[in-house]
């Protein structure tokens, strides 16, 4: 399976609790910070949840 590395480019001030719940879980939290992560159905579904506050790019 592929690996996608996740990097938070915006804050999560003002967002909702949803969206702060999904950046935790993908083990986010900071400006800037990055993981990387399976390319799994749920990890894609919670990318396209928070999309307007991280990057995607393949590893």
């Amino acid at each position: 399976m592929a690996k996608i590395k996740i990097t938070q480019v915006k804050s999560i001030i003002n967002r909702p609790k949803d969206q702060k719940g999904t950046i935790a879980a993908l083990g986010l939290g900071k400006m800037n910070k990055s993981v990387v992560h399976e390319a799994t159905p749920q990890i894609q579904g919670m990318v396209n949840k928070v999309n307007h506050l991280v990057t995607v790019e393949e590893v």
